[in-house]
């Protein structure tokens, strides 16, 4: 019997495939000269979410070259779970993207979820970095429980229930099939129970821990990081990128740069209230990140 193979995402002009680990990773390069700059968003969101191909665009009139990526469980890219944490996972893949197209050592920057994935990489392949740009840095209990809450509880609660086929019912899993149809045999291909396991483990990567600044990283890692490096620190009462956490960063990154927000104190929570409110049809989280370009450029120019 001849088995058909279900077709994968469909790419659009620019777009590329490369595969890490037995999965296929999407991937685009914007701009034809300069350094390299990877550039990740936060969540599970892609590299199309709205408000991050504008800044990518700002950077490559800056003179540079920016490669955007649909990490692991992201966008139009393979499902894939392994590794101590899902920010494992990416770093692992980011270091794999990097030297397989040969544009290492590089830029990295990032916000929220791509913050700490970037600083994660660093630590752990800091040959490959040339220079950290980082915003919006999750941490605090309020954000760690928030996110384990959010991007792990759905999946444990539906593999107890129903196995892997309720995994591929829940609402992101839904979502990824929908961008990448192989993803749902990939899916269903997971035993239930090592599927299991691994999601717990990458909960207690968001239980707070004393001496883990940010979720499922210990501060000693941050003594690897030796490149220059520029925070943009967390607004005034923003909950899920706390302003304390990103000055507890600037300080276990030797020699780092700490700046204040390019945009409004409040523009996280205004921007969450106005989604809530429905006044606002599309992702508006990230609209601002347009507004740090010119003081990455700044930072990105210093010798």
């Amino acid at each position: 019997m001849t088995t058909l193979k279900v077709a994968g995402p469909t790419l659009k002009r620019g777009e590329k495939l490369f595969e890490v680990n037995g999965g296929r990773v999407v991937y685009e390069i914007l701009g034809k000269q300069g350094d390299f700059i990877a550039l990740t968003p936060g969540g599970r969101f892609s590299k199309d979410i709205e408000g991050l191909r504008p800044l990518a665009q700002a950077l490559v009139k800056g003179g540079y070259r920016v490669l955007l990526w649909d990490r692991p469980n992201c966008g139009k890219s393979d499902v894939q779970f392994y590794g101590q944490s899902e920010s494992h996972m990416r770093a692992e893949t980011l270091h794999a993207l990097i030297t397989g197209l040969g544009i290492g050592p590089c830029i990295l920057a990032g916000g929220s979820g791509g913050a700490r994935d970037s600083m994660l990489t660093a630590m752990l392949y800091p040959e490959i970095v040339r220079k950290l740009v980082v915003w919006n840095i999750v941490g605090g209990i309020y954000g760690t429980f928030v996110l384990g809450s959010y991007y792990i509880v759905p999946s444990i609660l539906a593999v107890r229930g129903t196995g892997m086929r309720g995994v591929a019912q829940v609402g992101e899993w839904k979502e990824r099939i929908a961008e990448n149809p192989a993803n749902r045999d990939r899916l269903l291909s997971f035993d239930a129970d090592d599927f299991l396991k691994l999601m717990l483990r990458w909960l207690n990567a968001f239980v707070s821990k004393p001496g883990q600044t940010i979720p499922g990283v210990d501060d000693e890692m941050f003594d690897n990081i030796g490149v220059p490096t520029l925070i943009i620190r967390g607004g005034e009462n923003d909950m899920d990128h706390p302003k304390r956490t990103s000055l507890e960063v600037s300080c276990l990154i030797k020699g780092s740069t700490l700046i204040d927000p390019p945009w409004p104190e409040d523009a996280w929570e205004r921007a969450a209230e106005a989604r809530a409110s429905g006044k606002v049809k599309r992702f508006n989280m990230f609209d601002t990140w347009v507004q740090a370009a010119p003081a990455i450029l700044e930072f990105l120019g210093r010798r």
